[in-house]
């Protein structure tokens, strides 16, 4: 599952974040703003139209986030 499949309100534990290709700045910059393995997510909205725009927590840390930004980070889901 990817962080843009996750449905509002939903935790999950973020696994990776996939390079888009060889030295994906996006990628790597998510990782310095802390979506790294084991850490704690949750969607906090998602924009109406289209659904191309989210709202993640993150820590104590909200990011809003294209919606092909955020298929590169994988998930597991929380139960």
């Amino acid at each position: 599952m990817t962080l843009s499949d996750l449905k509002k309100g939903t935790n999950a534990t973020v696994l990776s974040v996939v390079d888009a290709h060889a030295q994906d700045p996006i990628a790597h910059r998510m990782r310095e703003l802390g979506f790294i393995a084991g850490a704690q997510v949750r969607v906090v909205t998602r924009s109406f139209w289209g659904g191309h725009t989210l709202v993640v927590h993150l820590g104590n840390t909200r990011f809003a986030l294209r919606k092909h930004e955020a298929a590169r980070v994988t998930l597991q889901a929380a139960y």
